[in-house]
């Protein structure tokens, strides 16, 4: 969830899908270069900030990271992965000169698809060696300089930093595992049934991704402060940071995490019939993916929490229930209304909110919320074709520059609330104005599934007085009947 320029499209929380990937720089660097063997597919899903996401669960994460860290459950849908922004090729150095399981061995009697199996454990070994490395330098280089020089207190660093050092024994655990099923001529034979033991530490991801949401507003922030600023780019300058700044290091986990399905799937293709790892790899497979789901889903929901506690209303009649009922982001991110204002509008689970950015003191950054927030079951939405007239001067000039065509622009408004007028709303591009239309569809569409599911449960139970009382004892409050719609 970051800041672009120009005007960023919109965010996603979630960012935690299985096939998002680490920016160019990085994906670049975990992949090792192998004329011979053709390297692990990569995902082209977009890194920047949303993505809307059309395959399932499993596939996701995620969102997203999403968001994504995504970054739900099985009986909901889940909300997209991040809208990201396309970008430009990255003049980031690779990570590190990689090399190939190939460049290890002086010979080998090997089928070519043996060798590609060896080649990605390989990398899967070679991905946990470069991680523990890079942790180890954050913690040596950022962390314990800032705390001793005391550029932040020792609390805000914690924050910023999360759990990030319990993760380190945590790789390395994983490091010497495979390091130990390397036989002697360089070979692993069978590595599933060790991947489907350590996989469950990866639960530790929860805390450390559901923490990054406010762990990046507060660095955000702290940037701001003349000796913090200093402090960074010095180390960004410096030879060892390969020109990434310390926000790349803190996310290269959730970057690894969403790895670790696709480096599974290419073993899986490269794994012959009959051979032991034949049996293990869809249960191994199976468990990270789930794993990856919920540290997707609890990342979405600390991200919608936190931008939910950002939001300052300027009149009781703006808090809709279905705001504090919203347990995640479909997306959210800079729009201009038709006075050309530009806006932080957040697409809620249940609620859309234009909002207008500000600083709070004490709180940091802080969303006042512009007009009436809408509930997402009574949206109703209309694409405005580029070129189309603004017409009665509904535009002001605003989206068009002076001219009477509009571009990139769509509407919203609400069915049955004649008072309320619709939203006229411009993306930056074509590509954030269509993330942003299919996001608010997907949303448009649940939350009516799910209005209507409520209502049929609800008839039900008054159909039969016995049923109904038996409920009740169940369904101790309407929030608690509104998430269990949802479960």
């Amino acid at each position: 969830m970051q800041e672009l320029n120009p005007p960023p499209p919109p965010h996603h929380h979630d960012i935690y899908e299985e096939g998002e990937m680490m920016s160019d720089h990085m994906r670049d660097s975990e992949e090792p270069s192998n004329k011979r063997v053709k390297p692990v597919a990569k995902s082209n899903s977009l890194t920047g900030v949303l993505t809307p996401v059309k395959t399932p669960a499993l596939k996701r994460i995620g969102q997203s990271i999403s968001r994504s860290i995504s970054f739900r459950t099985e009986a909901r849908p889940l909300p997209p992965a991040p809208l990201r922004s396309r970008s430009k090729a990255s003049s980031y150095p690779r990570r590190r000169n990689s090399q190939c399981w190939s460049d290890t061995v002086e010979s080998h009697d090997l089928t070519v698809k043996e060798i590609k199996r060896q080649e990605v454990i390989y990398e899967l070994t070679q991905g946990e060696r470069q991680l523990i490395d890079d942790l180890s330098l954050v913690k040596k280089v950022y962390y314990e300089p800032m705390l001793k020089l005391e550029i932040m207190t020792k609390p805000e660093l914690g924050q910023i930093f999360g759990t990030l050092d319990s993760l380190i024994p945590l790789h390395q655990d994983l490091l010497g595992r495979l390091e130990r099923l390397r036989g002697s001529g360089k070979t692993i034979g069978q590595v599933g049934p060790t991947l489907m033991n350590w996989f469950p530490c990866l639960e530790a991801y929860v805390t450390y991704c559901r923490n990054q949401v406010g762990a990046k507003a507060l660095l955000d922030q702290k940037k701001h402060e003349k000796k913090v600023e200093h402090f960074l780019r010095l180390c960004q300058e410096s030879s060892f940071s390969r020109k990434l700044d310390l926000w790349n290091f803190l996310d290269l986990p959730r970057s690894r995490l969403v790895k670790y399905p696709l480096l599974l799937k290419e073993i899986q293709k490269c794994t012959p019939p009959e051979h032991p790892d034949e049996d293990t790899l869809p249960d191994a497979l199976e468990l990270v993916q789930s794993i990856v789901a919920e540290v997707n889903k609890n990342t979405g929901e600390a991200e919608c929490q936190f931008y939910r506690q950002g939001l300052v209303y300027l009149e009781d009649g703006q808090r809709l229930q279905e705001i504090q009922l919203s347990r995640f982001l479909y997306c959210h991110g800079e729009l201009k209304n038709n006075k050309g204002q530009r806006l932080h509008v957040f697409l809620f689970e249940l609620a859309l909110v234009l909002t207008r950015p500000g600083e709070d003191r004490d709180r940091g950054q802080v969303f006042h919320v512009y007009r009436q927030p809408l509930p997402n079951a009574l949206l109703n939405l209309e694409e405005i074709p580029d070129g189309e007239p603004g017409g009665g001067g509904t535009f002001r000039g605003a989206f068009t520059g002076g001219s009477d065509k509009v571009k990139n622009c769509f509407r919203v408004s609400s069915r049955g609330r004649s008072k309320f007028h619709p939203y006229s709303l411009q993306a930056n591009d074509s590509f954030s104005r269509q993330q942003w239309i299919t996001c608010l569809r997907q949303a448009i569409v649940q939350s009516r599934d799910r209005t209507a599911q409520t209502s049929q449960s609800q008839l039900s139970l008054h159909a039969d007085p016995a049923v109904y009382h038996i409920a009740q004892l169940s369904l101790s409050s309407d929030t608690e009947m509104a998430d269990h719609t949802c479960r």
